[in-house]
């Protein structure tokens, strides 16, 4: 299991990668929104400091967070970034290879 934060830590790596990979090639790509999708469980420590923390469930583990809330979470992130001169956030532009059993 992987915290939600995680995972999108994981995807901001993955466009960074992707955005590197496309500077200075002829053709690159917006991107545009990004929809993740997930069933999420929701967790809460008895301790009163505690952080509530949302887990990426997979199909397979369900059933061990069965004292745990459950939910379908819907993100939409639009990837920006920001000039190393500053100003404000412009929309990320990448491009790069295909990578093995992408879609």
């Amino acid at each position: 299991m992987i915290e939600l934060s995680d995972m999108i830590r994981e995807l901001r790596g993955r466009l960074t990668t992707a955005l590197a990979d496309g500077a200075g090639e002829v053709i690159r790509f917006e991107a545009g929104p990004v929809e993740i999708e997930a069933t999420a469980a929701v967790t809460r420590e008895a301790d009163p400091n505690a952080k509530v923390r949302f887990w990426v469930v997979d199909a397979s583990t369900k059933g061990a967070y069965a004292n745990a809330q459950t939910q379908r979470v819907k993100l939409t992130l639009t990837p920006t970034t920001v000039p190393a001169a500053g100003g404000p956030p412009r929309p990320a532009v990448i491009a790069g290879d295909e990578a093995p059993d992408e879609r």
